[in-house]
């Protein structure tokens, strides 16, 4: 792995492409880097539709940028991210709604292969304690998610609902996901949450998984200068 993730800088911006062509999401990145944004994340959708194609051809494209593998493993936790960091991934996302053993075998090969783990607490029955529980089994970061699909059936849902109390439940860095407005995104940081997805429906048209009608360049160099000048209220012990 080409980039050091032991003296992190926060806040940082992510970009999430959960596109599904891997040129869509070459180029999206492209104007993203140039935008200023931090760590980019091949999506889901990017994953399922270029597998770990679309990791290597982001690392060897974006050497010095880390690159998030959202994998959301459920299970073969040391193989798949043993093929991810071998692909060039810098991080890779297991579930919180994993066995133990899965979240442990994920955090095993990340300390083999000089990656870092993210744990994401979608669909969780209590998000809080889920966080928590990833922490104690060395997950590096948390991801307090609220999905697309959870979205869409329970109207106003939105992981500010419960941000505080995830970032009080934990040591370590914490991101909020899921429907988030550009401002709501930018105010992250503040509450406690310093790494900031920019992604849907900014850049991405979620209901059709492709790249968004928008000038993204100055759109997303207002977004990165804007969360830079936000205060970062670190959690005590975070990396």
């Amino acid at each position: 792995m080409t980039t050091r993730l032991d003296r992190l800088t926060y806040p940082i911006v992510q970009l999430s492409l959960d596109l599904t062509s891997l040129d869509e999401a070459l180029e999206t990145a492209a104007i993203a880097v140039e935008a200023g944004v931090d760590w980019l994340e091949a999506g889901t959708p990017l994953l399922l539709a270029e597998g770990l194609r679309g990791v290597e051809r982001l690392r060897a494209r974006f050497p010095d940028h880390p690159i998030v593998a959202d994998l959301k493993t459920m299970d073969g936790g040391y193989l798949e991210a043993e093929m991810m960091a071998k692909a060039g991934a810098s991080f890779v996302v297991v579930m919180g709604r994993a066995h133990e053993a899965t979240v442990r075998r994920v955090v095993d090969a990340a300390r083999d292969y000089g990656i870092k783990v993210m744990g994401d607490n979608l669909a969780a029955d209590d998000r809080i304690a889920c966080a928590a529980w990833m922490e104690r089994l060395g997950v590096d970061f948390i991801v307090h998610h609220i999905g697309f699909d959870e979205r869409a059936m329970i109207r106003g849902l939105s992981p500010l609902d419960e941000l505080d109390a995830v970032v009080r439940a934990v040591t370590i860095p914490v991101q909020a996901v899921g429907g988030l407005s550009i401002q709501q995104a930018i105010e992250c940081p503040a509450r406690g949450a310093p790494l900031v997805v920019v992604g849907a429906p900014l850049v991405i048209d979620g209901a059709a998984f492709r790249p968004a009608d928008a000038e993204l360049f100055p759109i997303l160099r207002r977004i990165c200068e804007d969360i830079r000048k936000t205060s970062y209220r670190r959690p005590t012990g975070a990396l």
